[in-house]
């Protein structure tokens, strides 16, 4: 029974006492409530819906809802679904000894939320849980590389020949950190002279200029050569044809008559 000045009692279960029904309370409510009243706001919900208290100021309001808020986790009765608090430690939860989120400060482990992880695990500050430690992989080195100085293979007989590695595992913050990804060592080999290339490039285009220049002279003159023989032969030619031909002389041995010299 309510007293005077007091605030009209309702049942979480939705079934008030026929002796405490406040002539307030009405079947045709808003929002999902199955009853509600006015001052109260829902009494009970409508099936598979949550009923839920939110404070507003220094009152308590009753609201059903199709999932519990944020650090609430819902349970379910024949009679009534309704929402109850996690701990306060937790953000939100499964089940109130069971949380899936906590809050600032907290780190999560197997459902409970922890100011520090066991030991073993360490503080993920990213997802707020504890995590396993996870320590740095390295790959098998590379084989050496040929021996070189200066970046160069030539012109030297002691040098320094390198191999590498790659990391494949990242080490969490608390893991064994990585080693080395790369080593050098000294080695030694047969000298030989370094061919200067652009030396003997420039070399090598200079002289096939050259080439190309004398078989141009060579071609030049011949064909030069060609055309003046040509040019004479025309001119031979030409003048054989303008000239007269010459009356072959008389041979005097034959004009001259043998003298008879008999009386």
């Amino acid at each position: 029974m309510s007293g005077k000045g007091e605030r009209p009692f309702f049942s979480l279960k939705g079934k008030s006492d026929d002796t405490t029904v406040h002539p307030n309370v009405s079947q045709g409510c808003q929002g999902g409530c199955a009853t509600c009243s006015d001052y109260n706001g829902c009494l009970s919900c409508k099936p598979r819906l949550f009923f839920v208290l939110e404070r507003i100021g220094m009152k308590q309001i009753g609201v059903c809802l199709s999932s519990c808020p944020s650090g609430y986790y819902g349970t379910r009765y024949p009679d009534i679904n309704k929402c109850a608090k996690c701990k306060a430690d937790c953000d939100t939860c499964f089940t109130r000894n069971f949380c899936t989120k906590c809050k600032s400060g907290f780190y999560l482990y197997s459902g409970k939320c922890l100011e520090k992880c066991p030991d073993g695990l360490e503080a993920n500050n990213h997802t707020m849980e504890c995590s396993s430690i996870v320590h740095c992989e390295a790959s098998e080195w590379s084989p050496w590389s040929p021996c070189t100085k200066k970046g160069k293979t030539c012109g030297f007989k002691r040098g320094n020949e390198v191999r590498v590695r790659e990391i494949v595992q990242h080490p969490s913050a608390k893991g064994n950190p990585c080693p080395a990804t790369s080593e050098s060592r000294k080695c030694i080999v047969q000298r030989k002279r370094c061919q200067k290339e652009g030396k003997g490039k420039k070399n090598r285009e200079e002289k096939r200029k050259k080439s190309n220049k004398d078989e141009s002279k060579e071609t030049r003159q011949e064909s030069k050569g060609r055309a003046a023989r040509r040019q004479n032969r025309e001119q031979r030619e030409n003048n054989n044809k303008t000239q007269p031909k010459k009356r072959k002389a008389p041979n005097k041995e034959q004009d001259l008559a043998p003298v008879d010299t008999a009386h």
